[in-house]
């Protein structure tokens, strides 16, 4: 029976169909929560290791700024992915197993040790107890951070959402820079300039690297990179480059202005937040519309040898000829 099928969906621009209405990939389930657990903890995880470096540089106002942000950013990602989730339960049941070829089952455990360690440091340092304890966990959660900050996009290029897969190689690069330019942010806001300087640098040098990285793949993404320029993606991208450049430039070249330094930092902040929704809203086009997908399947087929191409056509039995 035909009666009552949709029509077939047809992409605006160049007229790719998909099988009666149907979209050749489902997008994906996430919602609101995951790109705002990919910023919280991204900044958590860069700011460990910061806290780590300010320690043993003597920089006690530095260290605990960020001891206190990477505190944050843990006990905020775990609401955030449980809202997601919908019921506890099914996070605690990602810890009943350990399989490191899972990125959401190893990014859970990272989580868990990274909050577990995050919490005693920060408990050490506030009340001034255990300090040997403080010190083992702070090196941990620095330990832990750089993946906590990173995981994320290896889990989104993980699957077939073609601008997410096809950005693997950078995804993880250009998280890891943003993180640590949000987590620079995070100490210059909250420190005087003498103390910030350590985090000036790590805002400046992180934003600098996320702009390049960020442009760099959109070139190789090619006609893949069309969703960072249109719709919410786009919108959110624009903001994201703007902010992050007027950023990381008034942090720069603001000298000994804690004012100039904290309204850098607060731009940079909402740089690395409207990154990760750009990312986040691009896969959600880049899925919803047929030619990603099929364009870019042919493009692949066409790279093949034609020794490995299957050129086989069947009949209308079913048989091939």
């Amino acid at each position: 029976m035909t009666a009552g099928r949709p029509e077939r969906a047809v992409s605006q621009e160049d007229g790719h169909r998909s099988y009666y209405g149907r979209p050749v990939l489902k997008q994906p389930v996430w919602t609101w929560e995951i790109p705002w657990y990919f910023f919280a903890g991204g900044t958590a995880g860069a700011s460990a290791p910061l806290a780590l470096a300010a320690s043993l540089a003597g920089n006690r106002r530095l260290e605990r700024t960020a001891r206190l942000a990477a505190l944050a950013g843990a006990a905020a990602s775990p609401a955030l992915l449980i809202s997601d989730l919908g019921r506890p339960e099914r996070f605690y049941n990602m810890l009943r197993v350990f399989k490191p070829t899972s990125p959401m089952n190893l990014g859970t455990w990272i989580l868990s040790g990274f909050g577990t360690a995050t919490g005693l440091a920060a408990a050490s340092d506030l009340l001034g107890v255990f300090p040997r304890l403080g010190r083992a966990a702070g090196a941990a959660a620095a330990l832990l951070g750089p993946p906590l900050a990173t995981y994320t996009a290896v889990l989104v290029s993980d699957t077939s959402v073609p601008v997410w897969h096809e950005a693997r190689r950078e995804l993880p690069l250009l998280f890891a820079a943003s993180s640590a330019a949000s987590a620079g942010a995070v100490g210059t806001i909250f420190n005087p300039p003498e103390a910030a300087r350590p985090a000036r640098r790590l805002l400046v040098g992180g934003a600098a690297l996320e702009l390049a990285i960020s442009e760099a793949m959109k070139r190789r993404l090619g006609d893949l990179a069309e969703p960072y320029e249109k719709e919410e993606a786009g919108r959110y991208e624009q903001l994201s480059m703007g902010l992050t450049a007027a950023g990381a430039a008034l942090a720069a070249l603001g000298g000994r202005s804690r004012l100039a330094a904290a309204l850098g930092g607060a731009l940079v902040l909402g740089g690395a937040a409207a990154k990760r929704w750009a990312v986040f809203k691009a896969g959600f086009q880049s899925a919803r519309d047929p030619k990603y997908t099929v364009d870019h399947q042919r493009e692949r087929l066409q790279r093949r040898p034609p020794e490995e191409r299957r050129t086989e056509t069947f009949a209308r039995g079913g048989r091939g000829r």
